[in-house]
């Protein structure tokens, strides 16, 4: 990564998802009761559908369940399984149900 590319990364503004799939606010604002934040970008997390976001913080929480744990974090990924669409070999996007 690029020191332009950091920076532009240090820049963006991140967001914690609640577990119903809501935007709640800033990252690192948690309330005691709410359990284990996922974080994302704003613009990442404003482009997903609510139930999207919520599948996240699912896969998150089941990952890591104990949101007052110490410690290095666990990283999730923010990759949906959609099954619409793969890129193969450089040969670009096709329907998952052409590929041989």
């Amino acid at each position: 990564m690029s020191k332009g590319q950091l920076q532009s990364w240090l820049d963006e503004e991140w967001v914690r998802i609640g577990a119903d799939g809501a935007i709640l606010g800033s990252c690192g604002g948690r309330k005691e009761a709410e359990g284990k934040p996922k974080c994302l970008p704003r613009k990442k997390a404003e482009s997903m559908s609510k139930e999207e976001r919520k599948k996240l913080v699912d896969r998150k929480r089941r990952k890591d369940p104990n949101p007052n744990r110490k410690g290095k974090p666990i990283m999730v990924s923010n990759k949906l399984k959609s099954g619409g669409r793969v890129t193969i070999r450089g040969q670009g996007i096709v329907m998952s149900n052409r590929l041989r």
